[in-house]
């Protein structure tokens, strides 16, 4: 590969990063949102994150992760609900998920 061309990449993207770190602080004085605008904002935070983690627990490449994985992110999300220490919902979560496997649960 181009190592010049590589670089300059790394150096538009770099550029561009940073650009949009600074606007986000200077564009809110600028205007502001209408309330409904922004209670989409929240909702849709929300429902990204809910995506990420059914796709990271469902899913093992191109098929289903098993019963297993989704087990323990079950746990470790009902943990987390209940407002357990976060060490204990990734304990927890891990180890359903091993003693699940370890049983010949796929």
């Amino acid at each position: 590969m181009n190592t010049t061309l590589l670089l300059v990449g790394i150096l538009v993207l770099a550029v561009g990063t940073f650009s949009l770190r600074l606007a986000g602080p200077w564009m809110r004085t600028r205007f502001e949102l209408p309330e409904r605008a922004q209670q989409v904002m929240a909702v849709a935070a929300v429902v990204l994150l809910a995506a990420l983690v059914a796709t990271a627990a469902l899913t093992d490449g191109h098929g289903g992760a098993g019963i297993a994985r989704p087990a323990g992110v079950l746990v470790g999300g009902v943990l987390a609900w209940r407002k357990a220490p976060f060490v204990l919902v990734v304990v927890a979560a891990a180890a359903t998920a091993a003693g699940l496997r370890l049983l010949g649960v796929p």
